[in-house]
């Protein structure tokens, strides 16, 4: 009994260590191409960042990592980068907890000629918001909560987060409609998205992790939404729309990855293609 007690105790540390090791994992750069009604044909393509869930916290998303990954992703040269929240690490297996001037400094040193744009996620909200915004503007980043202005050819929407009831629909609905131009949107819980009018024909989003824990015959133990595996991950289109969901950088809950790597998206976008990835 005690041998078999031993070895399971030592497949569970392996399957741990296994799952750390994944956390650790350089993020996949994922690549899509989806096409924008309304864009000119002669319009260049726009290629765009999603980063999502960055979740700086010791001991596996130190600042240090963080900017070594913004280096990776400016080698990517991207036209535009968006942040879809959830920058503060706040789990209870974990070694360091980092100010918000701390969060932000390495993700100021993101670099694209169109800029770089931020909404805030619900871990972000649950710690002291006002903190997070005004270290991010302070690094750099313009915060886009529930507001639109006109990026390279595009009317470019931030939506507030909606699992803590700071997405304003109606607000972001008139905000679009003032400006000339096909809508692209980010937002960090995809969850809003039924909630959208059809001129809201490409969303960006976070929170989900791809699930984080994604078990072989059985899926992800949780979605972190309540439609399920609909947002879960990947690209996604529903009509017309084009959807793309990330699975972050960092952690939430647990330290571990299965199944679903960290990642960070860079999306082509243009007239005429078929969307594909």
């Amino acid at each position: 009994m005690l041998r078999i007690l031993g070895l399971i105790l030592l497949l569970l540390l392996g399957l741990a260590g296994w799952g750390y090791a994944n956390v650790l994992a350089d993020p996949v750069v994922r690549r899509a191409a989806i096409t924008m009604p309304g864009l000119p044909a002669t319009a260049q393509p726009l290629r765009v960042a999603l980063i999502s869930d960055v979740h700086v916290q010791g001991p596996d998303m130190p600042p240090e990592r963080v900017a070594r990954i913004v280096a990776q992703v400016n080698a990517e040269r991207p036209d535009l980068v968006l942040l879809a929240g959830d920058f503060v690490g706040d789990r209870a297996l974990g070694t360091r907890s980092y100010s918000d001037a701390e969060i932000a400094a390495p993700l100021g040193r993101l670099r694209a000629p169109l800029g770089v744009y931020a909404v805030l996620g619900n871990h972000d909200y649950w710690r002291a918001p006002s903190g997070m915004r005004s270290a991010l503007q302070a690094a750099g980043i313009r915060m886009l909560d529930n507001r639109a202005l006109r990026v390279g050819g595009i009317t470019l929407v931030g939506i507030g987060d909606e699992q803590t009831g700071h997405a304003n629909v109606p607000a972001v609905v008139q905000a679009a409609a003032r400006l000339p131009g096909p809508i692209l949107a980010f937002t960090h819980s995809p969850d809003v998205i039924p909630r959208l009018p059809p001129q809201f024909g490409a969303v960006l989003a976070g929170h989900t992790h791809c699930g984080q824990i994604v078990l072989p015959w059985y899926g992800a133990l949780t979605t972190a939404s309540r439609y399920g595996d609909r947002y879960r991950c990947g690209v996604i289109h529903e009509g017309a729309r084009a959807i793309v969901v990330g699975a972050g950088w960092g952690t939430s809950v647990l330290p571990f990855r299965f199944g679903a790597p960290p990642d960070w998206w860079l999306v082509t976008i243009g007239p005429g293609a078929q969307s594909r990835t």
